[in-house]
């Protein structure tokens, strides 16, 4: 079987790489930048570091700092404004995965016109687009060197997926010192996320050998680091191996797809707004066991690469020690049921079957090793509400 692989042209991978960026910029022919960032990274001088870099390079750079977690068709407006006020010939997402998302979505906007929901998946984007370089400020998403974007449907609620090469970026900025100011929280969902990345892409129906090490690599990384990095932000080893091991993570699934977890927690994260890494840990233990029977020995492998399982473990032990430890690794991280979150029970199990559908709909479930019915999907959902 022939595999198609894609990542970013350029990677700048490293502590100080931020201080490249006006030479990656320069490499892609570009002058005119615009810094697609949040009013956070903006008031505590991380933008202002990139445009003083931009300019002192002779570069014409500007900013833009509206985007909102969880990007919606209605923020996109005001970034598309700034594009076309600033005659943009590239975008540069800053942040975590919503700047990166909204630098994605602006880019493809600004050049095919249209609404996102033209764009969702199935259908695949080939472009044309502005050029993206991504930065990102967070260990989880990987969107630096994914051909994804997720946005929300402002009217229905719904998380679009958007596929496709003209979201990849061009170029990826990564610099671990970027990430030592987040907080516990934030560290242990981004790590999740990551974690759950390279899981589901090692696991899914479109794995393929290329991404196969990329996963295991960064599941290694991940088990031996994420604790580190939750108990103390100032641990730079730590911080640095669960950057490099979110970026791999997300080359891996860019190649090979998430699952069910991804395909359940986007609703979540739309109807709730529950941060996309947490939502994606809710989820993550239980959907393990669900799926498990259907690829034993693939789920093995990331006990062993994870740390919670040996060699010597036959598949079954294997598989069933990597469920276990993925409940005590979100124990250990303080994950919240929806429940302890402080979500209404009611209006959760209202929103159950919307939930349903918009999962199944997104194609995700359909790469799971085991594929759910709607009404699997649904008894998972009631399942860990508590």
């Amino acid at each position: 079987m022939v595999s198609t692989f894609a990542h970013p042209r350029q990677m700048r991978i490293g502590g100080g790489a931020r201080f490249e960026l006006a030479g990656v910029i320069a490499d892609l022919g570009a002058s005119r930048p615009l810094l697609v960032t949040d009013n956070f990274l903006e008031s505590n001088g991380s933008a202002s570091e990139l445009l003083d870099l931009m300019a002192r390079a002779g570069l014409h750079p500007a900013i833009w700092s509206g985007t909102i977690p969880d990007p919606t068709t209605e923020s996109l407006g005001a970034g598309l404004k700034a594009v076309a006020e600033h005659r943009a010939d590239l975008v540069i997402g800053f942040g975590g995965g919503s700047p990166m998302d909204t630098a994605k979505a602006i880019a493809l906007l600004a050049v095919r016109g249209g609404s996102m929901r033209e764009y969702k998946a199935p259908i695949r984007n080939e472009g044309p687009a502005l050029p993206i370089v991504a930065i990102p400020t967070t260990a989880g998403s990987g969107s630096e060197a994914t051909q994804f974007t997720i946005i929300t449907d402002s009217a229905s609620d719904e998380k679009m997926l958007c596929t496709g090469p003209a979201f990849l970026p061009v170029a990826a900025v990564i610099d671990f010192e970027l990430t030592v100011s987040m907080p516990p929280r934030l560290t242990a969902d981004t790590g999740l996320d990551a974690l759950t990345h390279a899981v589901e892409a090692y696991v899914s129906r479109k794995a393929n050998r290329f991404s196969d090490g990329l996963c295991l690599t960064a599941i290694t990384s991940i088990g031996q680091n994420l604790r580190r990095a939750y108990a103390d932000g100032a641990d730079y080893h730590a911080r640095e191996a669960m950057m490099l091991a979110s970026t791999q993570a997300g080359i891996a699934f860019s190649n090979s797809s998430v699952a069910l977890v991804h395909g359940m927690s986007r609703p979540i994260g739309a109807h709730f707004h529950v941060a996309h890494g947490l939502s994606n840990a809710m989820l993550f233990p239980l959907v393990t066991r669900f799926s498990i029977s259907a690829a034993e020995s693939r789920y093995a492998d990331c006990a062993r690469a994870l740390g919670c399982a040996t060699a010597a473990d036959d598949d079954a032990h294997a598989a069933q020690n990597l469920a276990a430890e993925l409940e005590t690794l979100c124990r250990d991280l303080s994950v919240p049921t929806p429940q302890a979150f402080g979500i209404d029970e009611q209006q959760w199990k209202i929103k159950i079957p919307t939930m349903v559908e918009q999962a199944i709909a997104s194609g995700s479930p359909a790469n799971n090793p085991r594929v759910p019915s709607p009404a699997d999907v649904a008894a998972i959902y009631k399942a860990i509400f508590r």
